[in-house]
């Protein structure tokens, strides 16, 4: 009998999955936990930490992102060059009008990515 049963070109085919983000009631959290999930591929039984057995996920309406309490406006996002003074702090509202819904949730979900060699590869699944 073959080791490799279950674990077959079909079973590590990836399937698209269609989030509505402005019909969706959740918050941007919970919405970028289950979309991490998903690209990681905890859904599946053939799910394995070490391999890449994810999905694709199209996030639609990101402009309608929900958030609680002043997160908006208070939250911040900073980038830094790694040369000395050039530590750059963005809001939350300054990135939605600067690069819209899509790129908040992406740095939302890539946090909740594993920090490892796979993580980007996860990342480029996620269209929004």
């Amino acid at each position: 009998m073959s080791q490799t049963i279950g674990k077959t070109r079909l079973a590590y085919s990836r399937a698209w999955h269609h989030v509505d983000v402005g019909t969706d009631g959740r918050t941007l959290g919970r919405l970028a936990s289950s979309i991490a999930l998903i690209l990681m591929g905890k859904h599946k039984p053939i799910y394995d930490p070490s391999t890449d057995c994810g999905d694709y996920v199209v996030a639609v309406g990101c402009h309608d992102l929900r958030t609680t309490g002043k997160k908006r406006f208070q939250k911040k996002y900073y980038t830094h060059t790694t040369r000395p003074g050039s530590l750059r702090s963005m809001t939350m509202d300054k990135m939605f009008e600067k690069w819209g819904g899509g790129e908040v949730l992406r740095r939302a979900v890539r946090g909740m990515l594993p920090k490892n060699r796979l993580r980007d590869k996860r990342l480029a699944r996620l269209k929004s």
